[in-house]
């Protein structure tokens, strides 16, 4: 359920979100990273992704999620759970420059990895990215326009401190 801009913008002020991030790959080992259009991390490559829906089932945002980001539906059987990442920002998707709204976004997102065998034909753009790029790691991690929640999905030091 896709809420109003009154009752989100509560949600966002009282809550963490909930959300798929979607680490993708192709053969030749490189990710996918979409510019994003929109805030938080608006104008930072990002790895696809977004909130899951009250009463959606983890399943179903799944395949919903990489319809809509990816333009072709995948199953969350055909990923691999990466784990799950604390994001925050200091705005919020209704933040504006002109209206200075500091209010602060909080995802738990559950981020799972999508190895891919063949292109993506489709890709869906001007909603969520401006642009999509496949980025070897070395690059996504010096690139200093891949926002930090992208590069901790490759940093091994990070990742291994979650396990602790």
């Amino acid at each position: 359920m896709f809420l109003d801009q009154p009752t989100f913008s509560t949600v966002i002020a009282s809550t963490p979100l909930v959300s798929i991030d979607l680490v993708v790959t192709n053969s030749s080992g490189q990710v996918l990273l979409g510019q994003r259009l929109n805030r938080p991390a608006k104008d930072y490559w990002f790895v696809p992704g977004g909130r899951i829906l009250k009463n959606e089932s983890l399943a179903n945002a799944f395949k919903r999620l990489t319809r809509d980001e990816l333009g072709q539906e995948f199953t969350i059987d055909q990923a691999t759970l990466l784990g799950p990442f604390d994001h925050f920002y200091t705005d919020n998707v209704f933040s504006s420059d002109v209206f200075g709204d500091d209010e602060s976004t909080h995802y738990v997102a559950i981020a799972f990895t999508l190895q891919l065998d063949g292109p993506l034909a489709n890709l869906p753009l001007a909603v969520q990215h401006g642009g999509y790029h496949w980025f070897d790691v070395p690059s996504l991690l010096a690139d200093p326009k891949v926002h930090l929640h992208t590069k901790w999905y490759f940093d091994k030091t990070y990742t291994e401190l979650m396990k602790d």
